[in-house]
């Protein structure tokens, strides 16, 4: 089955930190996918069931990777750093760092897709091409395992625990908004 670029998970832009948590689960499975059909398939033609599933998983990062990242660096992170909360001041630390493996990860996302894009265009890859998208996808799949682990087990729970429902609501505004999204409250159902 394959998923949808913008297809939701779970939460909605009214639990914003909740649909954080889902694009990781989106990351995850569009990674494996860029990671077997590359390991499966070394650069040879592809099927066409592979060939769409790699350029699905391409095109995710491409559209939703920048969209996530700004998410974190420019709606949640900001609002974490203005904390007084004695945990959020424990993982600003972690929060740097993770701005840093952003930053490898946009090196290494530019790089693979323009190897993906090559092998898409002309139908396979060399050796040498094959190799380095290889090398590429599993620092990728380094840089992502220890981030994804850190903001699921750190600073998302100490955001839900920190930030006041009115910050949680304008990160959800702002998600929704980098999207071209309308922004639904959460329903009350008293």
């Amino acid at each position: 089955m394959l998923l949808k670029v913008n297809q939701s998970v779970g939460h909605g832009f009214d639990a914003p930190i909740g649909l954080l948590g889902d694009c990781h689960r989106r990351v995850e499975r569009f990674l494996g996918i860029l990671v077997t059909v590359t390991r499966n398939w070394r650069g040879q033609p592809l099927p066409p069931s592979d060939l769409a599933a790699l350029e699905q998983a391409r095109r995710y990062f491409e559209v939703a990777g920048p969209k996530h990242t700004a998410d974190e660096e420019a709606s949640l992170f900001p609002r974490l750093e203005k904390s007084a909360d004695e945990r959020v001041r424990a993982v600003l630390q972690v929060m740097r760092a993770l701005e840093t493996d952003h930053r490898a990860a946009e090196s290494l996302h530019a790089s693979s897709d323009a190897l993906i894009r090559r092998w898409i265009q002309r139908g396979s890859l060399s050796v040498e091409d094959a190799a380095a998208l290889s090398g590429d996808l599993d620092q990728l799949a380094g840089i992502y395992g220890r981030h994804i682990e850190i903001e699921d087990t750190e600073v998302f729970p100490a955001a839900a625990r920190a930030l006041s429902p009115s910050e949680i609501e304008e990160i959800g505004r702002e998600m929704a908004a980098r999207r071209n999204v309308p922004y639904l409250p959460p329903v009350d159902v008293r």
